[in-house]
């Protein structure tokens, strides 16, 4: 897959732990308009270190269905030989359409070990990993950043120098720095100058919800794609409705409640198809509340869901919900 290919349809899920795992792709591949079905996803971030000790769940996070493809596959680390090894694995695989790498991720335990946005207090290292991974694979490489690890550090067009003379295709910038979590609003003025820094593509990351989000967000950064995160989690039909704006102008209006069970019933078929019954339906729980989150009765139904043991259970449930919102609101309740 070219960079230009990529670019054709550049309204990107997010990578995120936890939650754009194999199960979710599929399901955002699914809901995508017709002429978007070549957008590029992006897996959850992957361990160079467990890449390099062969560690099972590592490994089995690598693995992927037809369905979901092209997947970029987004790795984290900090010694540039055993990500570089990375890069190469991933690329053997015969997977991946893309290596992407983690310069963003604000978790204490990432951070703590010197990875995500630990690195963006580390361009000298940068300067050692980004190089040593173009080296090693031939696939789209890019890069995934914050502002910087501070707001008295804001060094993003710094590092996006450093990828793009280590020979990254594009880079993804996140409006926020590491301080900031994911609290307050993302600059989209400092994505701007990332932008105008560098010639190879950006994609502007942070508080992209609807169409006037994605409007705005194109507007101030001039980014050449945008990648949408948290507001895909539980509407993960968001992604397909953004890129079919972006191509046609239409707002396509949001789920039915009836699209929505059905969603909800492919996503843990999906997940038990990939981890189990037992692991799939406890994973499945916070989707669900993600899926029902400001719906009336939500709280309850989250303690159903927390009750339930079988796959059919999880079904009926949900079922039993979504047939009693649909009367209430018949009734104007």
């Amino acid at each position: 897959m070219t960079v230009t290919e990529i670019f054709k349809n550049p309204i990107f899920p997010a990578p995120m732990a936890g939650v754009t795992d194999s199960a979710f792709r599929r399901i955002v591949r699914e809901l995508l308009p017709k002429d978007g079905k070549n957008l590029l996803m992006f897996s959850e971030m992957v361990s160079s270190n467990g890449i390099h000790y062969r560690n099972e769940n590592t490994l089995d996070m690598l693995e992927t269905f037809t369905e979901e493809k092209p997947i970029s596959v987004q790795i984290f680390g900090n010694d540039p030989e055993v990500c570089a090894e990375a890069a190469k694995f991933v690329e053997d695989t015969g997977n991946a359409a893309a290596i992407d790498f983690n310069c963003g991720c604000p978790a204490p335990k990432i951070v703590k070990n010197g990875d995500g946005s630990a690195l963006m207090k580390n361009p000298e290292l940068l300067k050692k990993i980004l190089p040593a991974i173009r080296k090693a694979t031939t696939l789209p490489f890019s890069l995934k950043i914050r502002l910087g690890f501070d707001e008295e550090n804001l060094n993003a067009v710094e590092i996006a120098k450093i990828a793009e003379d280590s020979g990254a295709d594009f880079i993804a910038v996140h409006g926020r720095t590491r301080q900031q979590y994911y609290s307050g609003s993302a600059n989209w003025n400092e994505i701007a100058k990332v932008k105008a820094a560098v010639k190879i593509p950006v994609i502007a990351n942070g508080d992209v919800c609807d169409f006037d989000s994605l409007d705005e967000i194109l507007k101030i950064t001039g980014a050449d794609g945008v990648m949408v995160g948290r507001a895909i989690r539980g509407n993960p039909g968001l992604v397909g409705r953004l890129l079919h704006y972006f191509k046609t102008g239409e707002k396509l209006p949001p789920p039915a409640l009836d699209e929505k069970i059905n969603t909800m019933r492919r996503h843990l078929e999906y997940l038990i198809d990939l981890k189990g019954e037992n692991t799939g339906i406890r994973e499945m729980r916070k989707h669900a509340a993600w899926y029902t989150k400001g719906m009336r009765g939500g709280a309850e139904l989250r303690n159903s869901f927390n009750r339930a043991e079988t796959a059919e259970d999880f079904i009926e449930i949900t079922e039993r919900f979504f047939s009693s919102t649909q009367t209430q609101a018949r009734n104007g309740i």
